[in-house]
């Protein structure tokens, strides 16, 4: 591998530049390749210009963006990810040290290295490194056409996923389409439209690019369902029911592919019912698991007992099945249960982003909006019918839209609790935060639905406006 590494790169100095830049970025990272990629491909971290000369070292390339994400990231599901940081934000979790607790109370500062580093660092680097990609596959190379549409849907997908949470998290932030640091490092912020245009149309792309079938046995590629589930997130935000509706009809339509799963297995790798899943650091299991489960006095996180103890009906089985408790002298403490491994090398568990149960209450909500009542109540009732609790059919057939979706908000709440900061995104896009954060936030500011821009990228980059409140 080293002597193709080593070749001299045919696309010119500027070409050069940038292929180092974004390899200084990827060296650090130990890639499992192998089991990313059902082929030989050696598992070693990239450490040369020309990354994109042959579909191994495309491949390799663009493989080391996920095992960023999954081993120190926005993504990664432990402190600092999105998972982690917008459930204390938000009222599920309740934070045990110092850098949580500034966003359990909704005081985030412009200087929290996890702000930083994660929320806002990560998904630029990602965005980075998918640029990178996406301008290597235009320059000469012996790259084979498939595995050239493959890279490119995937890299566009990572930089609109990598947007959706930065522009959600952030509002206007710098849009990033190029790997040209003489740009980047004085670009303005552009508009929250304008950076949906860009999720839209990185996303519509990816669709046409990736196939239906996915390039692993393990779904830790996005495939064209993966890109249609985002799509139907997306479209549900901006308020445009009809597309929402129509991809989620897309995804759930493959039955024989996608299925919900019982509630204790939903999660394990090998779910029917996951659409997109990060792989961890090899020889292990996830990091929400070792974030969450409880075996002492937290460090880190809990759930808020009024969540755990209040928010589920008697019988609904996911609070069986989802939420535990640990119990000392200190007190008792509940914790998420999704994930059921904190700590093993017997791997079982992949941290999912994107799972069918979401895309029905994408689609029951979309399909309520458009006053599709009785269509509505059968996708609500998917979800219900599962958790063991009353079918919204059964008991109140004639529900009316607005009782409908608020039922459609709180299932929500309860089936996505602690999954990729739903619920404080929930929140905010319904214009719900202030209503209900206030009376459980003493220092709640309606400002605070927006994190503060790092303090460095200000510094940096004069072009760049810190959000209001801080």
């Amino acid at each position: 591998m080293k002597n193709l590494l080593n070749k001299k790169s045919e696309n010119g100095g500027k070409f050069k530049v940038t292929i180092m830049i974004a390899l200084c970025m990827l060296s650090s990272l130990s890639m499992n390749c192998k089991n990313y990629l059902e082929v030989g491909t050696p598992e070693a971290s990239i450490e040369q210009q020309n990354i994109l000369n042959n579909d191994e070292l495309a491949i390799s390339a663009l493989l080391g963006i996920y095992s960023k994400m999954s081993t120190y990231s926005f993504a990664y599901g432990g402190q600092g990810s999105v998972t982690l940081m917008c459930g204390l934000s938000s009222d599920e979790l309740i934070a045990y040290n110092t850098l949580g607790s500034e966003f359990y109370e909704n005081k985030v500062t412009p200087e929290n290295d996890l702000l930083n580093q994660l929320l806002f660092g990560s998904p630029y680097q990602a965005i980075y490194t998918s640029n990178v990609i996406l301008e290597g596959l235009s320059g000469p190379n012996s790259i084979t056409s498939k595995v050239k549409n493959q890279i490119e849907g995937e890299a566009r997908f990572i930089r609109a996923f990598s947007y959706f949470y930065l522009v959600n998290l952030f509002g206007s932030v710098p849009l990033h389409l190029n790997s040209d640091y003489r740009i980047l490092q004085n670009a303005q912020q552009a508009s929250v439209t304008d950076i949906y245009n860009q999720i839209i149309l990185d996303l519509r792309a990816s669709e046409q690019l990736l196939d239906e079938n996915y390039v692993t046995i393990e779904r830790v590629r996005p495939n064209k369902s993966t890109v249609q589930a985002l799509l139907s997130r997306v479209y549900l935000y901006l308020k445009d029911w009809q597309n929402a509706e129509n991809y989620a009809t897309t995804v759930i339509s493959k039955s024989s592919v996608y299925n919900l799963n019982t509630l204790d297995k939903a999660f394990e790798k090998s779910s029917s019912e996951t659409i997109w899943q990060l792989m961890p650091p090899a020889g292990k299991n996830t990091n929400e698991g070792a974030a969450f489960i409880l075996s002492a006095t937290p460090l880190v996180v809990s759930l808020r007992n009024t969540f755990a103890t209040n928010a589920f009906e008697v019988t609904d089985k996911r609070k069986i099945a989802w939420i535990k408790s640990f119990t000392n002298t200190a007190g008792t403490f509940y914790f998420p249960f999704k994930y059921k491994i904190a700590s093993s090398t017997n791997v079982n568990e992949y941290s999912v982003v994107l799972r069918l149960a979401e895309v029905f209450l994408i689609r029951a909500e979309a399909r309520a909006q458009l006053d599709k009542l009785s269509l509505a109540i059968e996708d609500i009732d998917k979800i219900r019918g599962r958790a063991g609790i009353a079918l919204i059919k059964d008991t109140n057939p004639q529900i009316n839209k607005t009782n409908l979706i608020q039922i459609i908000l709180n299932e929500r709440r309860l089936e996505l609790f602690t999954e990729w900061g739903h619920r404080w995104l929930d929140l905010k896009r319904t214009g719900k935060a202030t209503e209900v954060l206030s009376p459980v936030k003493s220092s709640w500011n309606s400002t605070d639905v927006l994190y503060p821009i790092p303090s460095k990228e200000i510094n940096r980059n004069s072009n760049i406006k810190q959000n209001d409140g801080y």
